[in-house]
C-alpha cells in the first residue's frame, strides 16, 4: 500500500506543530507523524510561553498565521508585560499557560486543518534518492512518500535521561527515544554532537505553604499574544509564587555534587548557559547566600506546581531534602524530580537560510535539532521550516526573513551563519534592530508578507489595515492639531510637567515622558474625539501602536536608516581586501574573528560574535564608504 504526501513532519512539539500547520493551511497535502498523540505542543519544561524576546516571537507567528499565540491566549492562567519600566521596544508578553489545555487546543486546532493528517509512530529512517528525500519509513515498516521531510525531533534522537546516577533512555519522562535517524545522517555526511538540558522538580502544591512565599499576581489590561479579535483569556486567571533558597539548603545541595551527573563526568555535552541547573549556580555562583525561585501553576484545576529556578539532574533524596531546607516547602510533596536529558542535534550551518539542509535537498530542521532551547524558538523556526517545504515542492521564492524584518530572522540568520556553541536562546541584545522588532508591530511588519503568500487569511489582513489606518489617522491629527497654552497649560502642570511658553502641535506634547495621548485626551475634547474614532474593541491596542510611533518617532527613524545601509551592505564584497591584523584601530577580538572567518561581505562581517559596529564602521571608512 502507498501512501503520498506533499509533505511529511516528523515531531509533534511546537516547531513540528507550526510547519504541519503552515504547510498545509499554504494547500500542501501534509502528514504529520508524532509517537504520542495525547502529547501533541507538549510543554516539556516549564508551562510558560513568551519572556524576555520570546514574546515578540510568539507575536510574529502570529502575525505570520501560526498559532502559537492564539493558543497561548486561550488557554492562559496568568498574562504579564515584562520589563514594563523600559522602552517598548524591551516589552516582552509572557503568559503561564494550562499545559493540558495547551495540547487539547493545540490538537483540535490540528485535526481540523484542512490537507493535514497525522499518524502515531517512530521515523526510523529517511528515504533518500540522488540526494533528495523521498520519504519516511517507520517503527511499523510503513513507508510515507512525500516531495519534502521537515525533522523537528527535539530532545529524542538517542535522548538519555540522568537523575543523579540513574541513567534512562528517553526523549522526555516516561517516552522512549528515538533511534536510527541519526546514524543514517552521520553516513549521509551530516555533523553531529550532543547538548544537554534539564527540568525542575514538580510539586504537589497541597504540600506548600504559600502564607511564606510572596505572590506574582498576573495582569488584566487589554495585551494579549494574537493580534486576532476573536483571540482571548478565557480561563481563570492565577497567581505565581516566589522565595529563596538559603544556606541550608546549598550545603545539602553541595553534598550531593559527587553524584551529580554534571559533576561526576557522567553528562559532557553542554548545557544552557542562561538556565543553569540549582547545582551549577551554587558552584558558579558559590558567594550568593540565596537564589530566587518562581513557583508556576501547571493548570487551571490541578495541584501541580512548576518550581522554575531550581532545574537539577541531582539524586531524588538530594533534591527532596534541599527543598524541605526552605521554609514554604518543608512539608513538600513532589509528583517527580527534576532530571537531565542529553540528546542529538545537527550543526545548523549545515542549513541554507531557508533551514533545508545543504546535503539533501527538500530535508528540513526546525526546532531543537538545530541546536536552539525554548518552545517559542521552535515555533519560529517550525513555521518557517513549513513553509519553505511547501515552496520547494509547489515552487516560487525561498522565504526568508531579515534582521531588520523580525526576530525570527535574526533567529536562523544566527544559526545557519554563526552556530551554535551552547543551547540558542534568544534575547534582545542579539537583535541589532530591537527598536523595529517591537512586540507592537510585529503585524505591520509581517502581515502583509503572509497574507501575499497566502498563508495569512483575509480576516486577519483586513485588521491590519483597519489597524493601520485608526492608527495613522491619530498620528496625523497630532501632527496637524495646535495646542494654545491658555487652553492646556493648567492640565499640563498636574501631569507633573512644564506649561508651554507658545502654542505647538499636539504632536510636540505627546513626546513629553508624562504625557500620553490618554490622559492628553482629558485636557483637549478634538483628541478625545479622534479616538473615538477607533473601534471599541481595539481602541486601547491601537492607542498603544500610535504612542509609540509618536514618542520614540526619531529612534525610530535613524535605526531604519541604519537598517537600510546595512542591507545595501550585502552587495560589498571584502573577502581578500584586508590584513585585519594590520588595522590596530580594530578590536582585538575583532582582529582575531575576521582572521579567522574572513567573510564575504561587511554585512556577513557585522553578524561575527565579537565584531562592533564600530568595527564595522571602522571597515566601510577603509572602503570609502
Amino acid at each position: 500500500m502507498t501512501f503520498n504526501y506533499d509533505i511529511i513532519v516528523v515531531g509533534a512539539g511546537h516547531a513540528g506543530c507550526e510547519a504541519a500547520a503552515a504547510a498545509a493551511n499554504l494547500g500542501s497535502k501534509t502528514l504529520l507523524i508524532t509517537m504520542d498523540m495525547n502529547k501533541i505542543a507538549q510543554m516539556s519544561c516549564n508551562p510558560a510561553v513568551g519572556g524576555i524576546a520570546k514574546g515578540q516571537i510568539v507575536r510574529e507567528i502570529d502575525a505570520l498565521g501560526g498559532y502559537m499565540g492564539i493558543v497561548t491566549d486561550q488557554t492562559a492562567i496568568q498574562f504579564r508585560m515584562l520589563n514594563r519600566s523600559k522602552g517598548p521596544a524591551m516589552w516582552s508578553p509572557r503568559a503561564q499557560s494550562d499545559r493540558a489545555r495547551f495540547i487539547d487546543c493545540w490538537r483540535g486546532i490540528l485535526e481540523n486543518i484542512p490537507n493535514l493528517s497525522i499518524w502515531q509512530d517512530m521515523v526510523q529512517e529517511l528515504i533518500i534518492e540522488h540526494g533528495q528525500v523521498c520519504g519516511v519509513r517507520t517503527g511499523m515498516n510503513v513507508a510515507f512518500h512525500a516531495g519534502a521531510v521537515v525533522l523537528t525531533n527535539g530532545t529524542f534522537l538517542n535522548g538519555l535521561l540522568h537523575i543523579g546516577r540513574t541513567q534512562i533512555r528517553g526523549g522526555r519522562i516516561a517516552e522512549p527515544a528515538a533511534t536510527g535517524l541519526t546514524e543514517q545522517l552521520i553516513s549521509l555526511g551530516i555533523q553531529t554532537d550532543r547538548m544537554k538540558t534539564g527540568t525542575p522538580v514538580r510539586i504537589d502544591g497541597r504540600s506548600v505553604h504559600f502564607d511564606e512565599m510572596e505572590e506574582q499576581l498576573g495582569e488584566n489590561d487589554f495585551h494579549k499574544f494574537s493580534y486576532l479579535e476573536t483571540s482571548h483569556r478565557k480561563l481563570k486567571q492565577l497567581s505565581c509564587w516566589t522565595t529563596f533558597t538559603n544556606e541550608a539548603c546549598h550545603h545539602i545541595l553541595r553534598e550531593g555534587l559527587p553524584d551529580s551527573p554534571l559533576y561526576n563526568g557522567q553528562i559532557k555535552s553542554i548545557g544552557p548557559r542562561y538556565c543553569p541547573s540549582i547545582e551549577t549556580k551554587i558552584v558558579t555562583f558559590a558567594d550568593k547566600t540565596q537564589h530566587q525561585l518562581f513557583l508556576e501553576p501547571e493548570g487551571e484545576t490541578t495541584q501541580e506546581y512548576y518550581l522554575n529556578g531550581f532545574s537539577s539532574s541531582l539524586p531524588l533524596d538530594i533534591q527532596l531534602r534541599a527543598l524541605q531546607a526552605i521554609p514554604a516547602f518543608r512539608d513538600v510533596q513532589i509528583y517527580r524530580p527534576g532530571y537531565a536529558i542529553e540528546y542529538d542535534f545537527f550543526d545548523p550551518t549545515q542549513l541554507r537560510p531557508n533551514l533545508e539542509t545543504k546535503q539533501i535537498r527538500n530535508l528540513f530542521f526546525a526546532g531543537q535539532i538545530n541546536g536552539t532551547t525554548g518552545y517559542e524558538e521552535a515555533g519560529g523556526q517550525g513555521l518557517v521550516a513549513g513553509i519553505n517545504a511547501h515552496i520547494n515542492c509547489h515552487g516560487g521564492q525561498p522565504f526568508i526573513l531579515g534582521r531588520d524584518e523580525a526576530y525570527i530572522g535574526v533567529l536562523i540568520d544566527d544559526l545557519v551563519t554563526k552556530g551554535v556553541d551552547e543551547p540558542y536562546r534568544m534575547f534582545t541584545s542579539r537583535a541589532e534592530y530591537r527598536i523595529l522588532l517591537r512586540q507592537d508591530n510585529a503585524d505591520m511588519r509581517l502581515t502583509e508578507k503572509s497574507y501575499q503568500m497566502g498563508l495569512a487569511k483575509q480576516d486577519r489582513y483586513d485588521l491590519l489595515r483597519e489597524k493601520k489606518e485608526s492608527r495613522d489617522a491619530i498620528i496625523r491629527f497630532a501632527e496637524t492639531y495646535s495646542v494654545k497654552p491658555q487652553y492646556i497649560n493648567s492640565g499640563l502642570e498636574k501631569l507633573g510637567t512644564p506649561p508651554l511658553s507658545h502654542g505647538c502641535k499636539l504632536f510636540d506634547v505627546v513626546l513629553r515622558p508624562q504625557t500620553t495621548l490618554e490622559n492628553l485626551a482629558d485636557l483637549i475634547p478634538a483628541l478625545r474625539t479622534e479616538l473615538d474614532k477607533v473601534p471599541a474593541f481595539r481602541k486601547e491596542e491601537i492607542t498603544e501602536a500610535a504612542e509609540i510611533l509618536i514618542k520614540y518617532s526619531g529612534y525610530i527613524k535613524r535605526e531604519q536608516i541604519i537598517a537600510d545601509k546595512i542591507n545595501r551592505l550585502e552587495n560589498v564584497r571584502i573577502k581578500g581586501k584586508f590584513d585585519y591584523n594590520s588595522i590596530q584601530s580594530l578590536s582585538t577580538e575583532a582582529r582575531q574573528k575576521l582572521t579567522w572567518i574572513d567573510p564575504d561581505t561587511i554585512a556577513q562581517a557585522s553578524r561575527i560574535p565579537g565584531v562592533s559596529p564600530s568595527d564595522i564602521n571602522i571597515l566601510l571608512v577603509l572602503l570609502g564608504r
